[in-house]
């Protein structure tokens, strides 16, 4: 593996930034780009801590690596105060589609709390014709540019708020105007998917699918809500479903695993895996297994049978990139392209399309692996 002057890696000759990738976690209140925070936050008279796009990147990054999910938050505090009004919702997810096609994605979903984005008088329909606004300018600019892409929007509850079903309300109401999916987020431990049980029963009614982040700052019991209260299809995150692993005997790359109830399920089900290889080290959700990239469970449950796949959850915060979490996971765990390209149909079968437009990916990430 070696790394350009541009920034992009190569494997076994092939430029991984030009692979064909789907981006299933990737929220838009975390993407953004820190000039653009500085140009909407002027116009606002909004103070920031730094006002040089290279120094507020490192900013970002600096206050997300602290080891707490709980603090790891407090930073959108900045993204979110620069999203209060159409134009300033359009021209994120325009750059966010952009910023994707630049990275090689085909096909990405983008999650995000319409609730969070209503301090300057938006309602939240508002909030979401502009966020589709974005996208769909981002899309064309994209294939202008000669890379196709498609984006679709997953609508986002917070947890620790009493506003789940009205969120889902609105999420069955864009239906086919650009919400393909639901979830919830924010601090999990404490704010169980139970707590949000007449939501999911909603969508469920309405054969919506679900996304629930559970198992990052949670253990089992917070995976075990998700698929029961909240009927998950994903799991967003989900990497602590390894603590109901117990490893028997470990001798080079033969492991004998002892799997708990909970496991054995998101496994044999094939529940998939939103794994976000750098995010799970800055949050601590892998401070079980150690506070690096070689400590990640995500290459046991890789070879015991999971479907992972990778995921960015915020670029600015994490400044990454889906080709840079390939780069880290290839480092760590030497893994090659069929390896990639396993992760990418894994992300294309748990996408939230029918399935013909699944097996569309499928076969796009095959000719593009193969050439």
């Amino acid at each position: 593996m070696s790394i350009d002057a541009n920034g992009d890696v190569t494997l076994q000759g092939v430029s991984l930034r030009s692979l064909p990738k789907v981006s299933l976690h990737d929220h838009l209140d975390g993407a953004l780009r820190p000039a653009t925070i500085i140009e909407l936050a002027d116009a606002i008279g909004l103070e920031i801590p730094e006002s040089k796009p290279a120094a507020l990147g490192s900013w970002f990054a600096k206050q997300s690596d602290s080891g707490s999910l709980v603090e790891y938050l407090k930073t959108f505090d900045l993204t979110t105060a620069v999203m209060q009004t159409e134009e300033g919702l359009t021209r994120v997810a325009r750059e966010f589609v952009q910023d994707l096609a630049a990275d090689g994605v085909i096909y990405g979903e983008v999650r995000w709390a319409p609730e969070q984005h209503l301090a300057r008088g938006l309602t939240l329909e508002q909030t979401v014709e502009a966020v589709q606004k974005g996208i769909e300018e981002g899309e064309d600019a994209a294939d202008r540019g000669g890379r196709s892409i498609r984006v679709g929007q997953l609508i986002t509850a917070m947890r620790h708020t009493d506003r789940a079903l009205e969120i889902a309300e609105l999420a069955i109401d864009f239906r086919g105007r650009g919400a393909v999916g639901f979830d919830i987020a924010g601090p999990e431990d404490g704010f169980p998917p139970s707590n949000h049980r007449k939501a999911f029963d909603y969508l469920a009614e309405n054969f919506f699918p679900v996304t629930v982040h559970a198992g990052e700052a949670a253990g089992p019991a917070s995976i075990r809500s998700a698929l029961i209260d909240g009927r998950a299809l994903r799991l967003g995150h989900g990497v602590r479903i390894a603590e109901d692993l117990e490893v028997i005997t470990q001798e080079g790359d033969e492991v004998q695993v002892q799997f708990g109830d909970l496991a054995r399920w998101v496994r044999d089900r094939e529940i998939p895996l939103e794994l976000s290889p750098s995010s799970n080290l800055q949050t601590g959700a892998i401070a079980a297994w150690g506070n690096t990239m070689v400590d990640h469970p995500f290459d046991l449950l890789y070879q015991l049978g999971f479907a992972v796949t990778v995921n960015v959850d915020n670029r600015t915060m994490s400044a990454t990139s889906l080709t840079r979490e390939l780069a880290l996971l290839v480092e760590a765990f030497e893994y090659d392209l069929d390896d990639l390209e396993t992760f990418q149909f894994n992300a294309a079968a748990a996408a939230f399309l029918p399935v013909e437009e699944r097996e569309e990916l499928v076969e796009m990430i095959a000719e593009g692996f193969d050439a």
